[in-house]
């Protein structure tokens, strides 16, 4: 039996082999296209999954994203960061 991955500072988050990034016309938003199922983003969740690449790490992640909108503090940013990866993670939808 494996565990539950945990969403860490140094692991390289990416969307799992059958997700797929795409922006919808009809809804006007970005969306994960998954399965018989989606997922609506709405544009802080759109900031935080185009950037889970597999290459950058969950703290280049959300040091990029604190340089960005600079006004919450960086500790703010990495808890809603982490926690939509993790989600994302345990859906099934992210691979950490």
């Amino acid at each position: 039996m494996t565990g539950r991955a945990l969403a860490r500072p140094d692991c390289a988050p990416s969307l799992a082999a059958h997700m797929r990034l795409r922006f919808d016309k009809a809804r006007e938003t970005w969306t994960i296209q998954a399965p018989e199922r989606a997922f609506l983003l709405d544009e802080v969740a759109h900031a935080i999954v185009s950037r889970c690449d597999g290459a950058a790490t969950l703290r280049a992640i959300v040091d990029d994203l604190w340089r960005l909108y600079g006004e919450p503090p960086r500790e703010t940013v990495e808890a809603d960061v982490v926690a939509l990866i993790q989600d994302f993670a345990d859906k099934g939808v992210m691979t950490l």
